[in-house]
């Protein structure tokens, strides 16, 4: 029986035709054409370009080389040089390829933790918490801030800062802050004026200190002024170190806010 013919047999296709049967654009075998990486064989009496099937074997081996990443001079290379190192370029693909590969996972455990950094602040367990931050911390603290502050802007800065933060460098933060904590008590012993320069110095180590987990700016470090005073549990936290210390750090630090033109009364988390 004559086998009935197949469409798949055909040559001189147009380029519409060759473009479909090998899954690229007409664009993409227009700029082949030009480069002379696979030229049609033929082409019609109107001028419009013909493929045969020599041509789309052709195509079809440069698609290949091209998904796996060949640049096209190297597919130009390996089609038309007959001393071509095959497999040399092939194996230095693949080199290439599983570099990209390491460099994509280590990428894709950059953004898990940063995706977990926005959801939980800190990305540590809560023993690690405990270990850095001492006894009297309570790791749902950061739960509860990201229920409160995670659409701020600040949480955002917070977060990114998070996610590339190791333990080591947490418990940096955490040993700053605690010297911190005992040079302003020593300071207040000491009779240190608010607006003397020996307070605004002490007001800038504060502001150099909790910026590390986001960027502060003179205005919100007044508001965290008054904070420290009327919050029961951070007025408690300073004045377990010294009594009166959460009055006194915002007394230094509204008297520094008015060396730079601020008025504390009315200054806004800005």
């Amino acid at each position: 029986m004559e086998r009935m013919p197949d469409h798949r047999d055909a040559v001189d296709l147009t380029v519409g035709q060759a473009s479909a049967r090998v899954g690229v654009t007409v664009r993409t075998l227009h700029h082949w054409d030009e480069i002379a990486l696979a030229k049609p064989s033929s082409r019609s009496a109107a001028g419009y370009r013909l493929y045969a099937e020599a041509d789309l074997e052709r195509l079809r081996r440069i698609v290949v080389y091209r998904e796996l990443g060949l640049s096209l001079d190297a597919i130009r290379s390996i089609l038309d040089d007959p001393d071509a190192a095959v497999v040399d370029a092939l194996r230095a693909q693949q080199d290439q390829l599983a570099t990209r590969i390491e460099h994509l996972n280590a990428l894709s455990d950059d953004l898990a933790r940063m995706a977990a950094a926005h959801e939980r602040g800190l990305l540590l367990t809560p023993e690690e918490q405990t270990a850095t931050f001492g006894p009297g911390w309570d790791p749902q603290w950061p739960v509860e801030a990201r229920h409160r502050y995670g659409d701020t802007p600040e949480w955002r800065q917070y977060a990114e800062r998070s996610a590339s933060r190791t333990a080591k460098e947490w418990q940096a933060v955490a040993d700053g802050a605690t010297a911190l904590d005992q040079t302003l008590a020593d300071a207040m012993d000491a009779g240190v004026e608010p607006g003397s320069p020996a307070a605004d110095v002490l007001v800038e180590q504060h502001r150099a200190v909790f910026s590390a987990y986001f960027p502060i700016t003179r205005r919100m470090q007044v508001v965290l002024g008054r904070m420290y005073e009327a919050n029961p549990e951070y007025a408690a936290h300073y004045d377990a170190i010294r009594t009166g210390l959460a009055s006194w750090l915002r007394t230094i630090i509204d008297a520094s806010a008015r060396t730079h033109g601020i008025d504390p009364d009315a200054a806004s988390w800005e």
